[in-house]
């Protein structure tokens, strides 16, 4: 395990999804009704709901439009969304794997197709990027949970396989089998993290130069503003002083 590696860029910006927040809370109650139709419609009782609600009250979603989504799901009412993930490559030959949830296939398809390649980049066959991730849980704590040294300590204990840290806060890496039960014992001892969920790392990084990286973003933004991707993922390293510049 490293407790101090530096990990950053991996997840879209959080930035992104602060600007427009009546879409960001669509995109969280999407995947609660996903997940409360998965299985029991009770947090305590499935682990991917348990997952989304932490995450839907990390981002500010507001109490009762979480049991909205939750009752609506149990009640069979909504859309029935279907899980979909696309690959390819972004500018400077990232790699970028994109999750959506998605109640019209071919509109999601046809939407990312643009936007991917109006934006200095091209989607592959499914498996294209990806043998180049690790599948791994994630579990998300703020800084303010504890310094770098005390969240390695926890989550040593309770059997996480790797930490990273950085002023933004803590990402906590687990296997897919272990994620909930790892976010259990972390909650025991340094209280809620900000959501967990299964992810995408990368085995290497590429770092994106100044020309590039503008690309990138704006691709990023492009994706960020679909209402049917949940999730970007991606092997992109841009240094702050470029980033700096693009802002």
């Amino acid at each position: 395990m490293a407790g101090h590696s530096k990990f950053k860029n991996i997840m879209h910006r959080k930035g992104a999804q602060d600007k427009k927040r009546a879409a960001a809370f669509s995109k969280l109650s999407r995947e609660i009704t996903v997940a409360a139709k998965s299985g029991l419609p009770d947090p305590a009782m499935n682990a991917r709901l348990r997952a989304a609600v932490l995450t839907a009250r990390a981002g500010g979603m507001p109490k009762d439009n979480i049991e909205r989504a939750i009752n609506n799901a149990s009640k069979g009412d909504g859309a029935n969304y279907e899980e979909i993930r696309y690959e390819g490559f972004g500018p400077g030959g990232v790699s970028l794997i994109i999750e959506a949830l998605t109640d019209n296939r071919n509109r999601t398809a046809t939407n990312v197709k643009t936007a991917v390649s109006k934006n200095g980049g091209n989607l592959g066959a499914p498996g294209a990027v990806s043998h180049a991730f690790d599948r791994l849980g994630l579990i998300a704590y703020p800084a303010k949970a504890g310094d770098a040294d005390a969240v390695f300590e926890a989550a040593l204990e309770a059997g996480a396989e790797d930490v990273s840290s950085d002023e933004d806060g803590h990402q906590i890496w687990t296997s897919v089998e272990t994620l909930h039960e790892v976010g259990k014992a972390l909650e025991s001892a340094i209280g809620e993290g900000e959501g967990a969920k299964l992810a995408w790392r990368p085995q290497t990084m590429v770092t994106v130069g100044e020309g590039d990286a503008a690309l990138l973003m704006k691709l990023l933004d492009a994706l960020d503003e679909d209402d049917d991707v949940q999730t970007v993922w991606g092997n992109y390293d841009v240094p702050d002083e470029v980033m700096e510049k693009l802002a």
